[in-house]
């Protein structure tokens, strides 16, 4: 008798995806990464092996509408938090994705306290400017009543305001105490190449990180950070940092296609 096939790996249990916001306040260690590619198989994978959340790149890969759209059924699917980092955080483009179903918006480039209240009044209903629809995926296509899809959506949104400019760092201690932020995002590329530094381990770029960390647990927000790998994540979950996106899709692919090649070149 044919011996059964085994059974596919299963992904370790974690909590649901609505459940970010509060993991991500309460410190908890989470890892995802950047979605470049405008499909869903990619954070198909990513939910199965168990990562805690994708952020669907809509600034610096080809992402519209209706590919953010399949991006987040995707990540629903999977069991995976989806957030999505905006090309544009004008309120129209904010409602769009969150009512697209992401738990969260990553804002780039948030540099004063009076853009931060902005961007957290686009993204709250209760005390905010949110456009109100219950119909898209966000309202269950209208299944929440009114003022049930008001309470969930303020409860699960996530916002996050990403410091990459100098101009920034004058004001982070004032963008991380505004209400609605949900934490702070250091942006070391851009810093660094603002700064004219080497890299991101260079002395004012490790200064300014160590600033962006500082004003947020004054205020109590948690923070998050692009990193290359497990140790440059333990250096910066020594400054504060508890969340993790690491490399992207496409980097990802690129690594493990780059050890194929490794690996067979000495078959001959």
């Amino acid at each position: 008798m044919t011996p059964a096939a085994p059974l596919p790996a299963r992904a370790p249990a974690r909590p649901h995806p609505a459940a970010f916001r509060t993991r991500l306040a309460a410190g908890e260690r989470l890892l995802g990464t950047f979605i470049k590619t405008p499909t869903g198989h990619a954070i198909e994978i990513l939910g199965g092996l168990g990562f805690d959340f994708a952020v669907v790149d809509e600034e610096h890969a080809p992402f519209d509408r209706a590919a953010v759209d399949q991006a987040v059924t995707s990540a629903r699917a999977a069991g995976i938090a989806a957030l999505v980092r905006v090309a544009t955080a004008t309120p129209s483009n904010l409602m769009s994705v969150l009512d697209c179903g992401a738990v969260g918006v990553l804002v780039p480039h948030v540099a004063s306290a009076a853009q931060a209240r902005a961007v957290a009044a686009a993204c709250r209903y209760r005390g905010g400017r949110r456009g109100f629809s219950n119909s898209p995926r966000a309202g269950d296509y209208g299944g929440l009543a009114m003022w049930a899809h008001v309470d969930r959506c303020d409860a699960i949104t996530t916002v996050v305001a990403q410091i990459e400019d100098p101009e920034a760092l004058d004001e982070v201690e004032a963008i991380a105490r505004v209400e609605g932020i949900d934490a702070l995002f250091v942006g070391r590329g851009d810093l660094s190449v603002a700064m004219g530094a080497t890299g991101s381990e260079a002395p004012e770029v490790r200064a300014a990180a160590e600033r962006i960390t500082a004003a947020a647990r004054a205020a109590g927000k948690p923070v998050m950070v692009f990193t290359g790998g497990a140790a440059d994540a333990a250096a910066m979950r020594a400054i504060g940092a508890t969340a993790f996106v690491v490399s992207s899709d496409q980097g990802l692919l690129r690594q493990a296609a780059a050890r194929v090649l490794d690996d067979f070149a000495n078959i001959g």
